[in-house]
């Protein structure tokens, strides 16, 4: 008989984005516009998707937006622990060090993301915006917006 609760990513080896030859599978996702709160729908009134590199752009989004240990949906791995930083009164510098850190760890969680890098900030009093470039392991780029509040 099956496990009824299975542990892990929910495959047989607790490798869910790969494949049986080893190369990492993209998968489809819902797309959501983040400004408006709501996902995005398309004139028929269906809720519009996403395939491959966008379903992982959309995946890196919500990660970057997602507080970690908030939502027992989530596995512990999925997520950012931003808010960790307003408590520390840590100068610009090592903040912004913290926020590299933190996303570079979050987003590095699939194996869809080869790499992260590129980061630049704006500060707007105690808000820090940052915008980050993400590589996926077929070579595709793209940027990513985040914010956090430090105080």
């Amino acid at each position: 008989m099956p496990n009824l609760f299975p542990s892990g990513s929910g495959a047989p080896d607790g490798k869910a984005n790969e494949t049986t030859n080893g190369a990492v599978r993209f998968g489809r996702s819902w797309r959501f516009d983040y400004e408006r709160g709501d996902f995005v729908v398309t004139p028929t009134g269906k809720i519009a998707g996403s395939a491959e590199t966008d379903a992982w752009i959309e995946w890196c989004k919500k990660a970057l937006r997602t507080e970690r240990y908030t939502y027992l949906a989530y596995s512990r791995n999925y997520g950012q622990e931003f808010d960790g930083l307003i408590a520390r009164n840590l100068p610009r510098t090592a903040n912004e060090s913290e926020i590299v850190r933190i996303a570079t760890e979050t987003l590095k969680t699939d194996p869809r993301t080869g790499s992260v890098g590129g980061f630049s900030f704006t500060w707007e009093g105690d808000r820090c915006s940052f915008q980050c470039e993400v590589t996926s392991v077929r070579g595709q780029k793209t940027t990513i917006d985040g914010s956090v509040v430090t105080a």
